[in-house]
């Protein structure tokens, strides 16, 4: 087939980078070559190549930016990250302010360069989130408060909300501890009143000490399972049980009220 190497600037809209990028894909292709192939390997590779034809008659990227621009919902996480008390920056914390200014207008609305064209934030649904431990919203720079106008505070994680992260997710931490001591032979069994009282201790440990949330259950249950884990290889019982009173042995040093290790030089 003929290639035609004009490039009409007034009826494309593709870009410069677009342009050099199908030509370096046309520069890449293989010549054709002709193969015998049983008819089962031979139509995944056919139904690869029409599929490719149909996308590039599909304005793929042109539709993809529309609906950017129209649905699309960016996700700030850890915004609290570039923020410091007061609105002091010193040092290090200088360069925090900068990464506001630079967030301004984004939210605001402006058009962004991208690989696949340019694209316009008026209409992006921007959300932000953040702990906001050793900070308050009210510290970050005014006019990055004021385009993010509608504000949530989200309540701490009670010892129900602990008790249903360990249960109903079907990948729960639970199950996993379930399935790798499978893998050495071994059927592990939680009971109910082990689950409960995890979700107590780690309820409590938040309040007592840094609420770091759902986090907080991962070291309850390596807690528990870490004599259990290493010596499951030599284990001679298939079947183990974890109760209530083993967790409450194995987790009692984390309800310690008061964190003496910011005393020790």
């Amino acid at each position: 087939p003929k290639i035609s190497g004009k490039v009409d600037p007034l009826s494309t809209w593709s870009t410069l980078p677009e342009i050099l990028g199908k030509m370096q894909k046309m520069a890449g292709r293989r010549t054709s070559e002709k193969k015998k192939l049983p008819i089962s390997e031979a139509r995944p590779i056919i139904e690869e190549q029409e599929l490719e034809k149909l996308m590039e008659n599909l304005d793929i990227k042109k539709a993809a930016i529309a609906a950017v621009e129209q649905s699309g919902i960016v996700f700030i996480d850890e915004i609290d990250k570039i923020c410091s008390p007061s609105g002091k920056y010193r040092g290090a914390d200088a360069s925090a302010e900068g990464v506001q200014r630079d967030l301004l207008p984004l939210i605001e609305g402006s058009t962004i360069n991208t690989k696949y064209g340019n694209v316009q934030t008026d209409y992006i649904l921007f959300v932000a989130s953040g702990a906001f431990h050793h900070v308050k919203p009210s510290d970050l720079l005014a006019e990055l408060q004021g385009r993010l106008p509608i504000r949530v505070e989200l309540k701490g994680l009670t010892e129900g909300d602990m008790y249903r992260i360990l249960t109903e997710p079907i990948t729960n931490l639970l199950a996993q501890q379930v399935e790798l001591m499978q893998a050495e032979g071994i059927e592990l069994e939680f009971e109910e009143g082990a689950v409960r009282e995890m979700a107590r201790v780690a309820t409590e440990a938040n309040r007592l000490l840094e609420n770091i949330g759902a986090r907080r259950l991962h070291t309850i249950v390596e807690r528990v399972m870490e004599d259990i884990s290493f010596e499951a290889p030599d284990m001679e019982e298939t079947r183990v049980v974890v109760t209530k009173e083993l967790v409450e042995e194995r987790v009692s040093s984390l309800l310690v009220k008061s964190d003496l290790s910011k005393y020790i030089l």
